[in-house]
């Protein structure tokens, strides 16, 4: 009979820790800007991927408060036609 085997699955992304983890420090808050434009297209670009996708908190770096109104910007440039919905 065939005996099962104890075997780690490859779908796990876990990587060794190397060190402590370091948090992106917000770009909003370090340069102490309260409001973000949504005609501002340059630094919206950095919040967007390629196919036009709002990138999260965790890949952006930006705090909680900033990623709401990131998200609102760039939903408001794209009805403004200043950004495309996607890219492709």
């Amino acid at each position: 009979m065939a005996q099962k085997t104890d075997r780690q699955s490859s779908s796990g992304r876990k990587r060794p820790q190397t060190g402590p983890i370091r948090r992106k420090s917000c770009f909003f808050c370090k340069d102490k800007i309260d409001e973000i434009d949504y005609k501002n297209i340059n630094q919206l670009r950095r919040y967007i991927s390629e196919k036009g996708k709002i990138r999260n908190r965790r890949i952006t770096g930006a705090c909680r408060r900033h990623q709401r109104m990131v998200a609102v910007a760039v939903k408001r440039a794209r009805e403004m036609a200043l950004l495309p919905y996607v890219s492709g």
